[in-house]
């Protein structure tokens, strides 16, 4: 399962940069009014109404990808082995001889010395 969720999160990283990418070439609605006072810089890579279509799309496509991505790592983040219990629990088993190992509380603590010489009010 290990690699799944790293081949999950190679996914999540590269559609969240293609993202990035994409979203800083594209235009903004502002930008056709500077072109239609002549600016010049209508110009672009697909043409003028092919690059709206085909940098909308993939961006969404990526955008698509980067939301089930994390969908599956935060599902991959809360499924929980087959024992339930603490972690401490589970290393304690772990430690060979742990079973003879006493508990904390299980152990007497005498009191202090000096504690018997101070009298009580």
């Amino acid at each position: 399962m290990n690699v799944l969720v790293n081949v999950i999160l190679g996914v999540q990283i590269l559609a969240a940069l293609g993202m990035i990418g994409l979203i800083l070439i594209q235009h903004g609605k502002g930008a056709d009014m500077g072109a239609a006072f002549g600016s010049g810089g209508s110009g672009s890579l697909f043409g003028a109404s092919g690059s709206a279509n085909f940098l909308s799309r993939t961006t969404a496509g990526l955008a698509a990808a980067f939301f089930v991505c994390t969908l599956a790592l935060a599902y991959f983040g809360n499924v929980r082995p087959a024992s339930s219990g603490s972690v401490l629990e589970g290393a304690a088993t772990a430690i060979p001889g742990a079973a003879n190992v006493p508990t904390p509380a299980a152990v007497p603590v005498p009191p202090p010395e000096g504690a018997a010489q101070i009298p009580a009010k």
